[in-house]
């Protein structure tokens, strides 16, 4: 995916989608998603901003032994929503 030039919303999606399909881990996601997040020298359009930070975090767990914040059935939402809004 993306080497250094800033990702499209075709290509966050395809982090979801991969994350959703179990091609990436969320972790990778979390990192690559973070790398364009925090680079303050970028502008997003308000869609590609939103969906880059779900995928930020998208690894989050309460604590080292128990589940992601965000279950499989939430990212799917998520990436429904992303879809649908996309669409509109």
């Amino acid at each position: 995916m993306s080497g250094g030039d800033q990702p499209d919303l075709d290509e966050i999606e395809a982090w979801f989608a991969d994350v959703v399909e179990g091609r990436v881990s969320r972790d990778a996601a979390d990192r690559w998603a973070g790398r364009w997040y925090n680079d303050d020298g970028l502008g997003w359009d308000d869609l590609s901003w939103w969906a880059l930070g779900l995928l930020y975090g998208i690894d989050l767990k309460p604590g080292p032994e128990e589940p992601y914040l965000h279950d499989d059935e939430q990212v799917c939402g998520w990436l429904e929503e992303l879809r649908r809004r996309r669409a509109e």
